[in-house]
């Protein structure tokens, strides 16, 4: 009777504990689905006359990066030490895309984040600039990173995200003549034309600024393009300072995501990425000249919520440490002056003797006989 009750409690015990088993299995297997994994794609985007990444054929894999490893990258191509936090996983990854060369450096990063898409998939593959861009996809993270910069003398950091209104028929025409297509104003009401780009299949497609959602990708649109212009104009005036800084331009793109949110066919967004890609081919090209090749993009592609919507990169300036100099508080409680006197003809005796003995040594190597037993190979026998 007592095994009997014992048995029992045993496999009532067994069954609570497959229970939990089963829900923490079912939890583990939601859990990447709640953390928001594969939520966007990178591309690094290298300079058309300058090699700052490293080379990759078609046949290698893409690796999975962590969003951090992207905000590192960026004060690394700008000529600064990576942050001290880097892990050593992220440094190797890192190592796999930037050139390990520290004094080959653009100096300049255009870092654009676009909402609405994980990736530019197969509309980059025909493009000649971002066709061969090092691409990672599979983010496992989606909380904002710090970009670490140093002082704020050191580094320009130049937003890209002004939104402009102040727009005319004549600017739109001039901007759709720059990415291929025609504008046709409206007679009536200014601004209310209709824009007509061709597609890469032959086909072309219809922008109407006056609906509310494709007017607002197109502003989008000739605001990015106009601030890389100011950007370009301030490079300019950067480049004739003596020490000119390290540029960092930043803009974020809710075009694609607007275009989503207002059709539900794919078509619609799908022509907005293929639009995308037109005018960051035109705005990477501008900025290859007016840089001299000393740039590289950075594109990052998300999938962000309206509630989550927001630049996933804060740029942070860490306060440079101030110098601290030894000083005489006073003349009384200085060095005598006999003591300075004796101290600097100790100080030039002995510069005059390794001066005079770095020479001596210098021509003593310069014209050292190779042979075997010399004293610069002595603890080297080649018997």
């Amino acid at each position: 009777m007592v095994l009997t009750s014992l048995d029992r409690s045993l496999s009532a015990m067994e069954l609570r504990f497959s229970e939990i088993w089963s829900l923490l299995l079912i939890f583990s297997l939601f859990s990447p689905q709640i953390r928001g994994d594969a939520s966007g794609s990178v591309f690094f985007v290298d300079s058309s006359t300058n090699q700052f990444l490293r080379a990759r054929s078609s046949n290698d894999e893409r690796p999975s990066m962590l969003l951090q490893d992207v905000g590192a990258s960026v004060p690394i191509l700008l000529g600064f030490a990576p942050p001290s936090s880097l892990s050593v996983a992220s440094s190797s990854k890192l190592n796999e895309v930037l050139i390990p060369n520290p004094f080959k450096r653009p100096r300049a990063v255009f870092l654009l984040e676009v909402n609405g898409i994980n990736g530019l998939g197969k509309v980059v593959q025909d493009n000649e600039m971002f066709g061969n861009s090092f691409r990672s996809a599979n983010f496992l993270d989606s909380d904002k990173v710090d970009i670490q910069l140093p002082d704020e003398n050191d580094v320009s950091v130049i937003s890209l995200d002004e939104q402009l209104d102040d727009w005319t028929d004549k600017e739109i025409s001039d901007f759709s003549s720059l990415i291929g297509g025609s504008y046709a104003p409206d007679s009536l009401e200014p601004l209310n034309g209709m824009l007509t780009f061709p597609l890469a299949n032959g086909a072309s497609v219809n922008f109407h600024m006056s609906k509310k959602a494709e007017r607002k990708f197109m502003v989008g649109l000739m605001s990015l393009t106009r601030n890389v212009q100011r950007a370009i104009q301030m490079h300019d005036r950067l480049s004739q300072i003596t020490k000119s800084p390290a540029e960092l331009l930043t803009g974020y793109f809710n075009g694609i995501k607007v275009l989503q949110e207002q059709y539900e066919s794919e078509s619609s967004a799908q022509h907005g990425v293929e639009l995308l890609l037109a005018t960051l081919t035109k705005i990477f090209r501008s900025l290859q000249e007016a840089y001299k090749g000393q740039i590289v993009g950075i594109i990052y592609c998300h999938t962000a919520t309206t509630q989550e919507s927001g630049t996933m990169f804060d740029v942070i300036f860490t306060p440079r440490r101030t110098v601290r100099w030894l000083e005489e508080t006073n003349e009384e409680n200085g060095t005598l002056p006999e003591v300075v006197l004796v101290r600097r003809i100790l100080a030039w005796i002995t510069g005059i003797i390794l001066l005079v003995a770095t020479i001596i040594g210098t021509c003593y190597l310069l014209n050292m006989p190779l042979t075997r037993d010399t004293l610069l190979y002595s603890n080297v026998k080649l018997d």
